[in-house]
């Protein structure tokens, strides 16, 4: 959101306002996303206008806006049929860090999820499964980055976030944290700083109450530690 050519905004809730409409069009007789091939002749086009017109209210006119929605990520296969021309990046971190995180924010409107350690690993399993689904039917729709690669190398992976989206490269997307906008979301206080590593394996200071969220997320943890 650094870019010129790109607008921050927020999480936002349009993509589910979609979801819930296709719903109640169906009038109870299939849901989505069963219902979605009602649109596949001549409706995803109208979708697409119908989201990009709902988030309007949220841009003020540069070209590219991001929405960082986390809960889009199952409707990826909604996403690429209805925007298609829309750049998709999964933000990956160490299974235990992310989970971390999530468990100690209080979230504005919840995630319920978030609350039990033990559903924590199951929903970030869950999220594992169903991203290997959308890399498998839609190589290259996808791009995955990783939090440690950011904070090890933040320029070449600028650059290959930029080369993603078909945007220049612009001295700016490296100085994030001078960015002059509102945040209102749970990394408002991290964006307004330099890159650092000291959250970096921050499980580890917490990994003595860990235990039912690393034993649940076993199959996933890297056997070497060096491989974050």
């Amino acid at each position: 959101a650094s870019h010129s050519m790109v607008e921050g905004t927020f999480e936002l809730p349009d993509m589910a306002r979609i979801i819930r409409g296709i719903n109640e069009e169906s009038h109870g007789q299939e849901h989505y996303p069963e219902a979605i091939h009602r649109y596949l002749d001549s409706g995803l086009n109208e979708l697409g206008q119908h989201y990009l017109d709902s988030t309007r209210k949220h841009r003020s006119g540069a070209p590219r806006f991001t929405d960082k929605m986390p809960n889009n990520f199952p409707s990826i296969g909604l996403i690429h049929l209805i925007l298609p021309n829309a750049k998709i990046i999964n933000a990956k971190r160490h299974p235990l860090d992310s989970c971390m995180g999530t468990y100690k924010q209080l979230f504005y409107k919840g995630q319920a999820f978030s609350y039990d350690l033990l559903e924590l690993g199951e929903y970030y399993l869950e999220y594992n499964r169903i991203m290997g689904h959308w890399h498998s039917v839609l190589p290259g729709r996808v791009l995955d980055v990783n939090y440690e690669d950011m904070v090890a190398n933040q320029e070449d992976e600028t650059k290959r976030i930029l080369e993603y989206c078909e945007l220049p490269f612009e001295q700016a997307c490296l100085h994030f944290y001078e960015t002059d906008r509102a945040i209102n979301t749970a990394s408002s206080e991290q964006v307004r700083q330099p890159i650092y590593a000291a959250s970096l394996n921050a499980y580890k200071r917490f990994e003595s109450d860990l235990g039912p969220l690393i034993e649940i997320l076993a199959p996933l943890l890297p056997k070497n530690s060096k491989e974050y």
